[in-house]
């Protein structure tokens, strides 16, 4: 999944080239044009300035649609969710000290659960189940690719309150020479639309790189389009793991010498599914508490994806009509 011969190098150039993407905030529409708006005589100097009612109401990002509630926890001794943060993405704020070390924001024996490369059956509706009975929550990050091939799946991890970003469309390696700038903000921009039409509503602008490769002009680029990075502070290495006990002992052993930190696990996994009830029970003995990330603001899909994915991708066709309504015995 990941070439971890990559990461040194890619840690190293993300540095270099995050400051940049996280200064740039891209100027709202009408900005430049507002004090030509009055001729100079008309009003006096502040009151030009100011921008007229409707142009400032216009500058206001939407908000994010409400999540949907997790349910009620009926489990009195559950790890549960020891407090949320709201993420104000403007710039493309980065997270995770493997790449990005500005935002420290985590407490001691914090930690915040992700999930890559997922929806995938079996798996996903595994990982759901063992978050749900321990009342806690995570944030799932799919491929494109694996949205449009179970939608179902990925409606199912929203309506249970969880956070979903994106992955890229088919967890292309962004740092390839082989892929041209235009393919790598392809790769990111369909991947992000074909999560908002398995959705069927905008996810959150959380996006994490496959591999962990952060190509400096990507990094620029997710920070003008406002949408946050997501590096990690401790990696499982479950898509290297030989059972579900080794995904737990790198887990906790990685925890116990760093205190707290953003978990890199794999929904596409099945020693991750496997693995996941006895590891969220380890982490509440050891006293850790989850932390659960949303977004301020949706992430904004551009409208050329959607449509260029809406011809693509096969809608089913499977009907829900009874059987007596489909098939008529005519003769006998």
């Amino acid at each position: 999944m990941r070439i971890a011969a990559g990461l040194i190098f890619a840690g190293t150039v993300s540095l270099l080239a995050s400051s940049a993407a996280w200064s740039q905030t891209p100027p709202t529409k009408g900005t430049a044009a507002a004090p030509a708006a009055a001729p100079a005589a008309a009003a006096p100097a502040p009151a030009a300035a100011a921008p007229a009612p409707a142009a400032a109401a216009a500058q206001v990002p939407p908000k994010q649609a409400p999540q949907p509630a997790r349910a009620a926890c009926n489990n009195p001794n559950a790890l549960g969710v020891a407090r949320t943060v709201e993420i104000d993405t403007t710039g493309g704020p980065g997270f995770g000290f493997e790449h990005f070390k500005q935002l420290d924001f985590l407490r001691d024996h914090e930690v915040v659960l992700t999930f890559d490369d997922g929806p995938w059956p079996g798996n996903t509706p595994a990982v759901l189940k063992a978050l749900a009975d321990e009342c806690t929550t995570g944030i799932f990050f799919p491929i494109g690719k694996h949205a449009t091939y179970h939608p179902e799946i990925l409606r199912q991890v929203y309506a249970a309150g969880h956070t979903v970003g994106s992955h890229t469309w088919s967890h292309e390696n962004l740092n390839s020479k082989k892929l041209t700038e235009d393919q790598k903000k392809d790769e990111i921009e369909r991947g992000l639309a074909a999560v908002k039409w398995a959705l069927e509503t905008s996810p959150s602008p959380f996006f994490r790189f496959p591999a962990l490769q952060h190509p400096p002009e990507m990094v620029t680029y997710l920070g003008n389009r406002n949408i946050a990075i997501f590096s990690c502070d401790l990696d499982s290495f479950d898509f290297k793991s030989k059972n579900p006990q080794q995904v737990i002992d790198t887990v906790m052993k990685k925890l116990a010498k760093l205190g707290k930190g953003i978990i890199l696990m794999h929904d596409f996994q099945k020693h991750t599914a496997e693995a996941l009830p006895t590891l969220l029970t380890q982490l509440k003995a050891g006293g850790y508490k989850v932390v659960a990330m949303r977004a301020k603001f949706p992430a904004t899909v551009l409208p050329q994806y959607e449509q260029e994915l809406a011809k693509d991708v096969k809608l089913p066709t499977v009907s829900s009509r009874p059987v007596n309504s489909v098939v008529t015995t005519v003769d006998q």
